[in-house]
């Protein structure tokens, strides 16, 4: 029999796309305590039913799908421009493909506005409606209302229509910002993306023995299991070491070692690589924030996933791409190699000089450039160390060059040295950690 938070759920799940939920209308119609809902209703926020946005309150929503993360719904639009919502409520989750200035006739506007496009306009209700009849939403602009006939109208066709404040080139960038800062994060691979789900993950419960690690390892060849209690709750981690010299029939629970390491499905997997390189573990375990068990990502799993990235196209570019682009690579008479960096006015602090967080990326993006070309792929900056930095001008050329004090096969120490015209400038020490098959 399902539980009542299983059984609530449920229930959200089967609402319509758009209806507003609350906590007081849950307990009451499921007969539940107000604190059992309320939970349960953040846990559907996290498994992507429902969402909660300012000034809109808690709505069903379609869950979205991976290769849809560029695409912005309505009710991101309204979040981002401070809008107000003054009909068609129930398409806030539906996506729009483009957005259309409406500066232009009715007639040419007619041509250009299709389904799922945003028409941003100002206070003209030809417009508004042609843009609904077309399936188009409406963004008003410059704080404007429309007639209720056009209120109704994206009632019936479920298309919002929302007023702003904010002038149309302003929503017009913001708008545009959005789509890139979404461009990027499609680059971040979350441990969500590459987790092995619980349904394949091979888990032990307390109420084993060490002979059942024993059947386990021999019937799936892995020798670390996590291990949970009857409520699916992570309680700890059962390995080989944990069961060296122990009595076949001694429970798990007495063998396992307790308070394991755990990941969330959102952290990223960069976040994840350093945890274990850095703890020298092999297998950790996903868990939601009340440590339900969700699966598990293996040190495998990063390896593949950090190769993946390597290989993709840069959609959306960081202020830390732009940095390693202006690297260049210089091979200097005496074989060594150096790298040239042009100070650029985005590279600079308000006074002009080299921001200290650029510099640092600076130091991060040589030695991560080094490292590849040695063949080490797979680099965890552990420990930046600047002992020494001149304020540096903007359109000014550096020459960054960087040398191996040490180097292991799991742990580096390298020197990197700034020159502007032959005079040193900067200084620091990196310790690093490379994460090998």
């Amino acid at each position: 029999m399902a539980t009542k938070h299983e059984q609530i759920l449920k229930y959200i799940e089967n609402l319509a796309v758009g209806e507003k939920i609350s906590v007081r209308k849950i307990a009451k119609n499921l007969s539940v305590s107000e604190g059992t809902a309320y939970r349960a209703i953040k846990d559907a926020e996290v498994l992507g039913f429902v969402s909660t946005i300012k000034r809109v309150g808690t709505l069903r929503i379609e869950r979205k799908q991976k290769d849809s993360i560029e695409k912005l719904t309505f009710a991101e639009i309204v979040n981002m421009i401070d809008g107000q919502v003054l009909g068609g409520r129930e398409g806030l989750y539906k996506s729009l493909n483009k957005f259309v200035i409406g500066a232009m006739t009715i007639e040419a506007m007619e041509r250009y506005t299709d389904a799922g496009n945003l028409l941003i306009v100002g206070n003209r209700d030809r417009a508004h409606e042609l843009a609904l009849k077309r399936g188009a939403a409406v963004l008003i602009t410059g704080g404007f209302d429309t007639s209720d006939h056009v209120k109704r109208l994206a009632d019936e066709k479920e298309l919002p229509i929302i007023s702003t404040s904010y002038d149309t080139f302003t929503v017009a960038t913001m708008i545009n910002r959005a789509i890139y800062d979404q461009l990027i994060k499609k680059e971040v691979v979350m441990v969500e993306d590459i987790l092995t789900p619980f349904d394949d993950t091979a888990y032990m419960e307390t109420t084993e023995k060490v002979e059942d690690w024993h059947t386990l390892q021999e019937k799936t060849g892995h020798s670390r299991f996590p291990v949970i209690n009857k409520a699916f709750r992570l309680v700890g981690m059962i390995t080989s070491k944990d069961i060296i010299d122990k009595n076949p029939s001694v429970s798990i629970e007495r063998a396992m070692t307790r308070n394991p390491l755990t990941v969330g499905p959102k952290m990223s997997v960069a976040s994840v690589a350093h945890m274990m390189v850095w703890e020298s573990i092999e297998v950790i375990p996903v868990v939601k924030e009340d440590l339900t068990l969700i699966g598990i990502v293996s040190r495998q799993d990063i390896l593949k996933s950090m190769q993946m990235i390597q290989k993709q196209p840069q959609v959306g570019e960081t202020i830390d791409d732009t940095i390693a682009k202006q690297l260049d690579e210089r091979n200097e008479d005496s074989g060594e190699v150096s790298y040239e960096f042009k100070v650029t006015p985005q590279t600079t602090n308000s006074i002009g000089t080299l921001s200290y967080g650029v510099f640092t990326q600076l130091i991060c993006d040589v030695v991560q450039q080094k490292l590849f070309s040695m063949k080490k792929r797979n680099v965890a900056i552990e420990n930046v160390t600047l002992y020494f930095l001149k304020p540096v001008q903007m359109d000014t050329v550096l020459q960054v060059r960087p040398r191996v004090l040490e180097m292991g096969r799991k742990a580096g120490k390298l020197d990197v040295e700034l020159y502007l015209e032959g005079i040193l400038i900067g200084k620091a020490i990196v310790a690093c950690q490379m994460m090998e098959r």
